[in-house]
């Protein structure tokens, strides 16, 4: 009666095949396309998403103010002369120009 030292072949496989497959998992829960650093990606991109929709907030705000201060119920005349000057290159009658 002989007795073996070694395990079967067969459990080492399974062993083997069990620690791959480990890896493989652990792989693609570190850099898989649901992994760590994507989670990390895209909270980093979701944060600068967050400032330009800031910025882009108060630009619309910006915006909403002189149109409303320059709409029919609410006409701010030095807007409305600030406008003409910059956009259109009016001045008064009784302005001098110097360049």
């Amino acid at each position: 009666m002989f007795r073996r030292n070694r395990p079967a072949i067969g459990a080492t496989l399974y062993f083997l095949g069990m620690i791959v497959l480990g890896l493989y998992f652990t792989f693609a829960a570190v850099q898989g396309d649901n992994g760590l650093f994507k989670r990390v990606e895209v909270r980093a991109e979701a944060a600068a998403l967050r400032l330009e929709l800031a910025s882009l907030q108060a630009e619309v705000a910006r915006m909403e103010n002189l149109t409303t201060r320059l709409s029919d119920n609410f006409l701010d005349l030095d807007l409305l002369d600030e406008q003409a000057r910059s956009l259109l290159g009016l001045i008064r009658a009784d302005e001098i120009v110097i360049r």
